[in-house]
């Protein structure tokens, strides 16, 4: 489907998945994914059944010590998991045709980009939405509604709590990544948004 018709799908059409990567660090030429974890939102559900969790093999190589504090990703953990040719390979295969969903969007894109550029794997140029974004726009329709509304918060777990969604367990790709779709969710109702291109 063209690019233009996708936009005016109406978003519940359109199958999202919901991605959340963990990584050595935020330096794409230095760092690399440690694990991945993808959710799909398919007709306005998420289809939990349908998840993809990975670590990643040999990527405990670029990782630090203060990485592995945070995601609690040891070494020897990964011994047993796919390359990141494949992990690469199996998110880029979830995507094409669908939408990207993600919390501070950039970090994934340019971590998966350039995966995809290291192994010679097609990226399918998925439309990407970003609930960072989202939240920017309800904030924005607040203005319109109240004087001076208070500022939404943008880290994931700050956000949810100030939409009265429950805590999670961050710093786990899995957890981020469904944490992200409830998120969406929410945000997608608060902004009565009805096609694809109104979350862009």
């Amino acid at each position: 489907m063209k690019w233009w018709l996708r936009r005016r799908q109406p978003w519940s059409d359109a199958t999202y998945w919901s991605i959340d990567l963990e990584t050595s660090g935020l330096d794409v030429r230095r760092d690399r994914m440690l694990s991945v974890g993808m959710v799909p939102v398919r007709d306005g559900i998420i289809r939990w059944g349908e998840r993809l969790y990975t670590l990643v093999r040999g990527a405990d190589e670029a990782s630090s010590a203060g990485a592995l504090g945070v995601h609690q990703i040891l070494p020897r953990d990964s011994s047993a998991s796919p390359d990141e040719a494949e992990v690469v390979r199996q998110v880029a295969q979830r995507l094409d045709g669908r939408v990207l969903l993600a919390h501070h969007a950039t970090i994934e894109l340019r971590f998966l980009k350039s995966a995809a550029r290291r192994h010679r794997c097609r990226w399918p140029a998925p439309l990407v939405v970003d609930t960072v974004h989202l939240l920017s726009l309800l904030e924005q329709r607040m203005e319109r509604l109240q004087p001076y509304p208070p500022s939404l918060p943008r880290a994931l777990g700050e956000a949810r709590a100030h939409l009265g969604l429950p805590k999670h367990r961050a710093h786990h790709a899995l957890a981020d990544a469904l944490a992200t779709a409830e998120l969406f969710l929410v945000l997608r109702a608060r902004l009565d948004a009805r096609f694809v291109g109104q979350l862009l």
